[in-house]
């Protein structure tokens, strides 16, 4: 039975709303301060072939890199009434260790429907390191490696699978508590899915999957016709790689033709021996974001919107990397520049949709300590400016492009851990100036009240966020222990009473100044 554009647009938002309470009930139920505080986990809703049907607005790299991915994990396994997968392997469906997925097929009438899937970033992930984001070489260094495992069969949790999980874990407590609330969110994801199948029958619910996924389609199809048919390129570089190896290039050549994007990233550096690689689901993840922001505020978020989309990366490149490659700081660090390197393309096929650069970083920081008396693990990314564009400045101390999470706020940090936030305000200065200036970066200080072991991988150290239409770059981030600079990527111990302190990009700005 065909849809009518009122029951479509009620249909798309159902499936919508059933990923936002998933969301809801992850939040509520979680233990750690990054998934409950910080929100840094995703929801999505797939069909039985693991094409994308819904996502709530969570955090891109996630949603990007989950549909693009979600395939080959569902088509895989032999699925059955009340089974759950958990998977973190990055070169098989993965991102980074930190972001566990869990995936639930839904049944009806012993039919396969489709499947919740969740990923939520785990402080602690088993890496020697606090916070689990070290200075790594190969994937191993970086904690536990989940392949595609079935964690639950028929409703019954195999304990062979999850002792050793929690064992490898500092706070194996924590790890079981944020892994139920997962569940749980797949289980309430579930149940509202079997109401819509129920209310409308199973054939109108697949008839309905096909109307919005070619409805979402013919959304983007109207995008992208009309960007003009050409070949667009640009160049940026990673500062480094945390072991020496210095402005890495990204290359993007974007090819518009007849409503077809081919997005190829021949000409970027080869992996590197530091943690800044990424598998290529994250690289897709990176450019359909950037496509999406152009899309119609209404354009769903399915397997349609992206058909005519396609990914292109030389193998066992940066952006396409090979196991046993380090990919801690690809999924944050490198998925930002894979933003700004489309975007710069874009911007000479759109002169007036594409803002300057925003900071171009998450500003990553883990931290923790081990020691025999107890055991914590934190991780945090932090805000910085935005680009300016042609109608409004940039935003200021913003979390943007893959990352969608909020602060800590003070008090949680400082009732849950051995430090002292002692300065947290906008960056004066850093935005950079134009028609329309960039955002303003923001400044965060922490006192360690006990030695603690800090981890930071951050970005724009060195080469600042550009502007565009001869608006002048951001201010370059940085990194001080007390008075002394800190490298970008670094792993270090703090003592007792010392401090860190971290100051975030500015945004580009957009046009001459006036």
């Amino acid at each position: 039975m065909a849809l009518n554009a009122i029951e479509l647009s009620l249909f798309s938002s159902r499936l919508t709303a059933v990923c936002e309470e998933m969301g809801a009930v992850l939040r509520r139920a979680a233990f750690s301060t990054n998934i409950k505080d910080r929100l840094d986990y995703s929801c999505a809703v797939f069909d039985v072939n693991g094409q994308l049907c819904a996502q709530a607005a969570h955090i891109p790299v996630h949603l990007g890199s989950m549909a693009f991915a979600m395939q080959d994990l569902v088509t895989g396994t032999a699925w059955a009434p009340g089974d759950v997968l958990i998977v973190n392997d990055p070169f098989l469906g993965g991102t980074h260790l930190p972001d566990l997925t869990l995936i639930t097929p839904v049944f009806v009438a012993g039919e396969c429907m489709g499947f919740m899937a969740n990923r939520a970033h785990h402080a602690d992930i088993g890496a020697e390191s606090p916070g689990s984001m070290p200075i790594s070489t190969h994937l191993e260094e970086e904690g536990l490696v989940i392949p595609p495992t079935l964690l639950v069969r028929g409703g019954d949790m195999q304990q062979d699978i999850l002792q050793p999980v929690l064992a490898a874990m500092a706070n194996p407590a924590q790890m079981q508590g944020d892994l139920a609330a997962q569940m749980s969110a797949n289980r309430a994801g579930a149940d509202r899915l079997l109401e819509l199948v129920n209310n409308m029958g199973i054939a109108a619910y697949q008839s309905g999957l096909d109307a919005v996924n070619d409805y979402g389609e013919r959304l983007a199809s109207t995008v992208l016709r009309g960007i003009p048919d050409g070949c667009y390129r640009f160049r940026d570089v990673m500062d480094d790689d945390g072991l020496g190896q210095q402005d890495i290039a990204i290359e993007v050549a974007v090819t518009v033709s007849g409503g077809s994007v081919t997005v190829d990233f021949a000409g970027t550096a080869g992996q590197v021996s530091g943690n800044i690689n990424c598998p290529l689901s994250v690289a897709a993840a990176g450019v359909f974001y950037v496509f999406r922001c152009l899309m119609p505020e209404q354009t769903p978020a399915c397997a349609g919107s992206f058909r005519n989309i396609h990914l292109v990366a030389p193998p066992a490149c940066l952006v396409n990397a090979h196991r046993p490659a380090a990919v801690a700081a690809g999924n944050v660090e490198t998925s930002s520049r894979i933003v700004d390197v489309v975007m710069g393309a874009l911007a000479q096929a759109l002169p007036e949709h594409i803002p300057a650069a925003s900071q171009g970083t998450m500003n990553n920081l883990a931290m923790g300590a081990r020691n025999a008396t107890h055991s914590w693990d934190y991780y945090e990314t932090m805000g910085g400016g935005t680009g300016g564009g042609q109608r409004q400045p940039g935003l200021d101390a913003t979390q943007s492009h893959m990352t969608n999470t909020l602060n800590t706020p003070i008090e949680v940090l400082e009732m849950a851990f051995p430090l002292r936030v002692a300065r947290y305000q906008l960056r004066s200065g850093s935005s950079g100036a134009g028609k329309h200036r960039g955002g303003e970066g923001l400044v965060r200080s922490f006192e360690f009240l006990e030695p603690t072991t800090v981890t930071l991988l951050t970005e724009r150290r060195c080469h600042p966020p550009w502007g565009l239409h001869t608006g002048q770059p951001g201010q370059c981030g940085e990194n001080r222990r007390n008075e002394d600079i800190l490298p970008g990527k670094v792993s270090t111990r703090f003592e007792a009473g010392e401090s860190l302190t971290v100051a975030t990009p500015g945004g580009g700005g957009w046009g001459a100044g006036q």
